[in-house]
């Protein structure tokens, strides 16, 4: 069992379904984020609020921690000065106080829009070059590189997983990019037991069949995804509009990140239905 867990973003939706998995696996887990309360605290979970933008925020809950699951971010696409504090100087801050308190491992929620603009058709593996469809997107390929930097550099392990479409499945592309929340938790628990990955990618997305990517490659980690959206196709498929071939919304594994301008928002022309787990 790991000693302390740090966990920043745990007042978002998927935030809110790792705090409690992730006390099963630490004697502390300190939570994070910028509002003033998350509700009621699991047992061995405490709660810290600290702004990602201030290094020595995030120097000060880091100290003593053996691994950061680093969530905390705007997530979605936003104009770029705000994508800048949140996502880049954030993850900078959290790769940083990381090194500086001798923190082992960074599990970090990258996202498919750092390969978003990639067609579906291509069938892509985690070797794929980044091709983002955001300002979004880019800072997740700034974090990934960043990572990679603090590995060959400093030693500091990461895990870098590409969420796909954490939410109910609710249309065709969903389909195939679902993660469930289930599988969420699985890949996170993989992430900081296993017991090497340097720095790695992996695809956090659920067993598929319509999977748009493959996820050979990351076999180390231990990652084991047991849902498949095929269970919701009939139903989906029955309510949908007919595809349109020309609409890069439906042919870049981004979706309609692939498509709005940037520093628009991508979450706006997605149906995300907000059931974030209560204390």
């Amino acid at each position: 069992m790991i000693k302390k867990l740090v966990l920043t973003g745990a007042a978002g939706r998927l935030g809110s379904y790792l705090r409690e998995p992730l006390t099963q696996m630490a004697e502390e887990l300190v939570s994070t984020d910028i509002t003033d309360d998350i509700g009621a605290l699991y047992e061995g979970e405490t709660y810290v609020k600290a702004d990602l933008s201030d290094l020595a925020a995030m120097t000060e809950v880091l100290q003593g921690a053996d691994m950061v699951v680093h969530f905390g971010a705007i997530g979605d696409e936003a104009p770029f000065d705000d994508i800048l504090q949140s996502n880049i100087i954030g993850a900078y801050n959290v790769w940083e106080a990381a090194h500086r308190n001798g923190v082992r491992r960074v599990v970090y929620a990258s996202s498919v829009h750092a390969v978003g603009m990639h067609r579906i058709a291509d069938n892509i593996g985690l070797d794929a070059p980044h091709r983002p469809d955001s300002y979004y997107g880019l800072s997740k390929c700034f974090a990934e590189d960043l990572g990679r930097m603090y590995w060959d550099k400093r030693g500091v392990e990461s895990v870098h997983m590409r969420i796909f479409s954490c939410a109910q499945v609710v249309s065709p592309r969903s389909l195939s990019t679902w993660l469930s929340y289930d599988d969420l938790i699985r890949l996170v628990r993989a992430a900081v037991s296993a017991q090497t990955v340097g720095c790695s990618i992996v695809y956090g997305i659920s067993n598929n069949d319509r999977a748009p990517v493959h996820n050979l490659g990351a076999g180390h980690i231990g990652y084991k995804p047991q849902d498949n959206a095929e269970q919701f196709a009939e139903k989906i498929l029955a309510e949908a509009a007919p595809a349109d071939p020309t609409d890069l919304a439906q042919m870049c594994i981004g979706g309609p990140f692939a498509t709005i301008d940037l520093g628009e928002s991508g979450v706006a022309q997605l149906t995300i239905i907000d059931d974030s787990k209560k204390t």
